[in-house]
């Protein structure tokens, strides 16, 4: 692994200059031009002095339905969220993604990178809403890769052979709480434990991959 000018290594440098920030949202169905976003959860990525990764402190929003959006009661009755409870203290789609952003932008200015890249359980789908709720904020610093992202859905089934995010957390041998699960703030958290513990094992395996057979 590279390192910084100090010789200690750099997030900047494991991942092309790409800051990996894991997301998770919760929302009113499953289309992103069209159904609310509800919740919205991040957790920048960070590295230690020895080059292992770590998750951040978690960084989120409830939000409220965008003016004229679908809410699907079917999606309404599994994740449990009341749009219009005002205990929830929702704020409006760009004071949350901003509440987002700002720390994410930072961070990238000060390890280096170019860019921030979703990590997500099924990573489209939270990139798509979250790309979806900048247009309509008419947000023009969105500090996420427009496309790419690291799903941890394909991570995980090569690490452990699990693709549900519970039974990979399981077989991760992560804590996991099915009472709590479906909250963004929860499953971001948990995403991130799970990235960074497939990341970090990979870079400490022992041995190099095997060549691969003459053809």
């Amino acid at each position: 692994m590279n390192s910084g000018a100090d010789g200690e290594p750099r997030i900047a440098d494991r991942f092309r200059g790409f800051l990996p920030v894991v997301v998770d949202v919760e929302t009113a169905g499953f289309d992103a031009e069209r159904d609310a976003l509800l919740e919205v959860a991040a957790v920048i990525v960070r590295m230690d002095s020895e080059g292992r990764l770590y998750a951040g402190e978690p960084i989120s929003a409830h939000v409220e339905p965008f003016a004229g959006a679908n809410l699907e009661e079917k999606a309404l009755a599994f994740n449990g969220i009341d749009p219009y409870n005002p205990l929830r203290g929702a704020v409006g789609e760009r004071e949350a993604l901003e509440r987002l952003f700002q720390p994410i932008r930072q961070e990238i200015r000060n390890t280096g990178c170019k860019r921030a890249i979703l990590v997500g359980h099924n990573a489209a789908f939270d990139l798509g809403f979250l790309h979806a709720a900048a247009r309509r904020a008419n947000i023009k610093r969105n500090p996420f890769h427009p496309f790419s992202t690291f799903d941890t859905v394909s991570l995980a089934g090569l690490a452990y052979g699990q693709t549900v995010l519970a039974r990979a957390i399981a077989a991760a041998g992560i804590e996991w709480d099915s009472n709590e699960a479906h909250s963004a703030i929860y499953d971001t958290v948990k995403t991130a434990e799970l990235f960074c513990r497939i990341v970090n094992a990979w870079d400490r395996r022992a041995d190099p991959l095997p060549d691969q057979p003459a053809s």
